[in-house]
This record gives C-alpha cells, sequence and structure tokens, in this order.
C-alpha cells in the first residue's frame, strides 16, 4: 500500500509518496518538482479556455466557475495561476498585445526610421491577420479587447491596467512620429505625443469598424488612412 502526499513549501508543490515495502518499513519516495515549462503551459492551457468563454459569452456572462470547468481542472489549481477574472482578462489582452509589442520592436530596431503609413499599416495587418485569428488562444482577440475597454469603464483594477497598456502602444507610434518629425519628414511644428495619439486612435477605429460594421476591409480601410495622411510635394 502506498499514499501520496501533497506538500506546498516556498511556493512549490511537492508529492511524497509514502511506500510500504517488504520489510514492514515505510520509506518516502520524493517526485520531482512541477518545471517551470509546465507551469507555463498550464497557465497558457487556462487563458486560452478563459479567452473561449470570453469571445462567445462575454466577460460578465462568464464565470471563475465556467473557466475552471472549461479547462478540466480543479478549482484549485486554475485559482493558483489567477486569482479573479480581471487578472484573466488582463493576462489574455497582454498576450494579445505582445503582437504590437513585435511589430513596433522591429520597426523601430537599429534606429530605424519607419513612416507612420507603414507602422499603420504593419498594425492593421497583425488586427486583421494574428489578433483576428490568434495562434496561441484560438480566438479572435479583437473581441476581448473591446470587453476590456468597456470594463474598464467601471473597474478600477482592470483601469488602471488598461492605462499602462494603451499608454506603451501611443509610446510605440509617438516613436515613429518622433524619428519621421527628426528625418525632415514630419512638420516641425507637430507634437510627436499627439501624433502617437491620433495613430493610436486610427487603430482602435479599425477594431471597432471591424467588429461592429460587417465587410470592412482591411485595406479598404488603410487606403482610407493613406489618403488623409499628407504627402510631401
Amino acid at each position: 500500500m502506498s499514499i501520496t502526499l501533497m506538500i506546498t513549501v516556498s511556493r512549490a508543490t511537492v508529492l511524497i509518496t509514502v511506500g510500504h515495502e517488504e520489510g514492514g518499513a515505510f520509506i518516502l519516495r520524493h517526485m520531482p518538482r512541477v518545471s517551470e515549462q509546465y507551469r507555463a503551459d498550464r497557465r497558457a492551457e487556462i487563458m486560452a479556455a478563459a479567452a473561449r468563454l470570453f469571445a462567445t459569452n462575454g466577460f460578465h456572462s462568464t464565470s471563475m466557475a465556467d473557466i475552471i470547468g472549461e479547462t478540466g481542472l480543479s478549482a484549485g489549481a486554475v485559482y493558483r495561476y489567477f486569482r479573479s477574472k480581471e487578472d484573466l482578462i488582463t493576462a489574455v489582452a497582454e498576450t494579445a498585445l505582445s503582437a504590437a509589442d513585435e511589430v513596433f520592436g522591429s520597426l523601430l530596431a537599429d534606429d530605424a526610421t519607419p513612416s507612420p503609413e507603414e507602422a499603420m499599416t504593419a498594425m492593421i495587418h497583425v488586427i486583421a491577420g494574428r489578433m483576428a485569428h490568434h495562434p496561441d488562444l484560438g480566438i479572435d482577440v479583437t473581441r476581448v479587447g473591446l470587453q476590456v475597454w468597456a470594463e474598464a469603464l467601471r473597474s478600477p483594477q482592470l483601469a488602471t491596467r488598461a492605462d499602462g497598456v494603451y499608454k506603451r502602444l501611443r509610446g510605440y507610434f509617438a516613436e515613429v512620429a518622433r524619428r519621421w518629425q527628426a528625418a525632415g519628414q514630419l512638420d516641425a511644428a507637430a507634437v510627436p505625443d499627439q501624433v502617437g495619439a491620433a495613430m493610436l486612435g486610427v487603430m482602435q477605429g479599425f477594431i471597432v469598424q471591424r467588429l461592429l460594421i460587417e465587410g470592412t476591409d482591411p485595406d479598404d480601410y488603410l487606403a482610407g488612412v493613406k489618403a488623409l495622411l499628407p504627402t510631401k510635394p
């Protein structure tokens, strides 16, 4: 006969098997600790389950019990990684926005000087492509993003997190404008932070129109944006 005990030591769960051997003596067998990769995979699994429910049923119609049921894990396992729905929706949004981090990481690498048109084109394509068909979460994450905006109006915790996320994105666009201005391609009187705010608004506008207005096409939208941009004589 053997008994398996689960003990938490310094936030790590350790399994110990108490077994009976022929001599009547009990021995302890220490099972290996859960790896960091295992924890990362489990966290991603829970996020994907929550994201599916948020995208399909909405934030308010999804309970933690629903999420636990969707994962097939125990309540303790889920709460070990996420304390609340707010933590989950924030994590899902951050995962989605990592695509934007990658886009700007590439655009701004090596002191490059991308144009505002290049930056907005790249982001529109990411929104219509990777974000609409997220490879890890398996959903259209812009649907969750729109819910984050609405929920941030009533949740101070989520509002604080959303503020940081969108200021980061606005900062990327402002840096594009700053470099374009330094290259003599943007009016010297323009304020890069103001330009960045407007560019972010164009991206958010595309997300809303794509979700709410049937037939919104990324290339058509970009054609309209480009028509508004000033051209040098």
